[in-house]
């Protein structure tokens, strides 16, 4: 045993990039909801970057740790504290036997995650770790084994990227940018009244009380078609921008259902994912169309980010 949950989170669990190929079959992809923050706590060290992690939400799980580890939290700050000491996001953390990691309140962000160096001491299921409608619970257990390679630059333990702390920046710059959400638009999107079209792109939305990994409920001006429409269950994915028959708008997350049979308005961009993921519900959202070159080109500047260690 290595680490030990000593209290339950409001909806914690287990994520890596998720179990893609299955969705044929009904089975959700799930994984990370921020996976640019994931991912760089896990370059940070020196995992492979689609490692698991823990994903956690506030209320925070409390952990205990059984022997030492080296750990790292990235994402939303939610204060996290070992042995009721504050420490740093984006950095290597050393922990000892029997230290406490908790978390004291959110001051920005959504979803924060807890990566362990070292791999999960666990078997995946089609080729995943990540978790679906179960959350951790207190007194679970799990054990990482730790990594036989030293962290680079240890001694200066932010010098982890070609180019130091500013990939870094980089990162937290873009997963908490306030700029509008891109877009590409959906089969449905003509079937929009002109004025609603016009309504969505200057009207400002935010997310509902009620979202949750499977899907954000947006609350704003209500959108009407031009005629009622029924349409066929499609495939649809992380991103994809649904009209509910209310008029009001939902945008699956994580945990999606594998097909759907609401208007499919559009799809945000891969690359602002992680940064709808961290919107709290009093921060203000706003939409941008865009087109598939620019989300290629952009998720590409991105991944560059990721290619290079120093």
């Amino acid at each position: 045993m290595a680490i030990q949950i000593i209290k339950k989170g409001i909806a914690d669990t287990i994520q890596d990039i998720g179990r893609y190929g299955y969705q044929h079959l009904g089975i959700q992809a799930n994984g990370y909801l921020d996976y640019q923050s994931a991912r760089l706590a896990n370059y940070i060290l020196n995992n492979p970057i689609n490692a698991p992690v823990f994903e956690i939400h506030f209320p925070a799980s409390s952990f205990s740790f059984t022997q030492a580890h080296t750990i790292c939290i990235s994402g939303a700050n939610f204060v996290p504290l070992l042995n009721e000491k504050s420490i740093a996001l984006y950095t290597p953390i050393e922990v000892k036997e029997n230290d406490v990691l908790q978390f004291l309140k959110p001051l920005q962000g959504r979803v924060a995650y807890v990566a362990i160096q070292g791999k999960i001491k666990e078997e995946a299921w089609l080729n995943s770790h990540s978790y679906f409608a179960n959350s951790i619970q207190k007194d679970a257990q799990f054990e990482w084994e730790a990594s036989e390679q030293p962290l680079k630059n240890s001694s200066n333990q932010l010098q982890v990227f070609k180019g130091g702390t500013t990939t870094i920046q980089e990162i937290q710059s873009h997963v908490f940018s306030t700029a509008p959400l891109q877009f590409i638009t959906g089969p449905a999107w003509n079937d929009l009244t002109q004025e609603a079209q016009k309504v969505f792109l200057s009207t400002e939305y935010h997310i509902s009380r009620q979202a949750n990994r499977m899907g954000y409920p947006l609350k704003g001006a209500l959108l009407q078609l031009n005629k009622p429409n029924q349409y066929l269950s499609a495939a649809v994915t992380r991103g994809t921008l649904q009209l509910l028959p209310n008029g009001e708008l939902m945008v699956l997350m994580a945990d999606h259902q594998t097909i759907g049979g609401y208007a499919n308005l559009g799809q945000i961009i891969l690359v602002d994912l992680p940064r709808l993921a961290q919107v709290s519900n009093q921060t203000s959202i706003h939409f941008r169309e865009t087109t598939i070159d620019t989300a290629h080109k952009l998720y590409q500047q991105i991944e560059k980010k990721f290619i290079h260690r120093s």
